[in-house]
């Protein structure tokens, strides 16, 4: 499905209001439920609204789509992020897997994750993600050595260590393979360049990551888009 809005305020809390469904349904059927969330900017807004939706964060396991492989603490952290701008008010509660650890490297790291993640609650309730200009979506960015693998739908890693030459650091990302695993996909993104780029993915174009989700059928996807 897709949503059109006129402001980026009003696609925020519209996706945040499908976000809170989701969890809603999940927890109905079960104890706990997973919310994965991208970082970046775009959604700041989304993270705001849901912050102060009527949810039982006590049983809600939030995990990054993809993060730098950064402390926790640093400027360009998408752990920062979730901390600061969802993890807040009655969301403070909800239980957040880390993705950095300065002890181990980044392959050692993702095997580990590749683990811990099948102890959350799974399927997971939704994935919010967004969309870069390239086309990527999480941190499987156009140019990654191993992006066949992130995206395999029949893979059986849940995530990768990616190097891309769009970031001064390397990354961990979800795969595909474990995002598909979503009772549904919220794509939220902004802005007629972005709009551009979705339309020619939805067409069918190749070369951009995000045509392989927009064409997986394992978990729905539904588009919110502001100018």
């Amino acid at each position: 499905m897709e949503f059109e809005f006129e402001t980026r305020e009003e696609a925020s809390i519209a996706a945040a209001e499908r976000i809170h469904n989701a969890l809603a349904h999940r927890l109905e059927n079960q104890k706990a439920a997973t919310l994965v969330v991208s970082g970046g900017t775009t959604p700041a807004r989304c993270f705001q609204e849901l912050a102060h939706l009527d949810i039982e964060w006590d049983r809600v396991n939030v995990l990054a789509s993809d993060d730098r492989w950064v402390p926790a603490d640093h400027e360009d952290s998408n752990e920062k992020l979730i901390r600061s701008r969802l993890l807040i008010n009655g969301a403070s509660i909800a239980g957040l897997l880390p993705f950095f650890k300065a002890d181990t490297s980044i392959e050692v790291r993702c095997e580990e994750l590749d683990r811990e993640i099948r102890f959350m609650p799974f399927p997971f309730a939704c994935s919010l993600l967004g969309m870069g200009a390239d086309g990527h979506f999480a941190s499987l960015f156009p140019d990654a050595d191993n992006l066949a693998e992130g995206l395999d739908l029949e893979s059986q890693k849940l995530c990768l260590p990616v190097q891309t030459e769009a970031s001064p650091y390397p990354r961990v990302s979800l795969t595909l393979a474990a995002l598909s695993r979503s009772d549904e996909i919220v794509l939220l993104f902004f802005g007629e360049e972005k709009r551009r780029i979705f339309e020619k993915a939805r067409a069918g174009n190749a070369r951009y990551p995000v045509t392989r989700l927009l064409r997986q059928k394992r978990a729905p996807v539904h588009v919110y888009w502001a100018p």
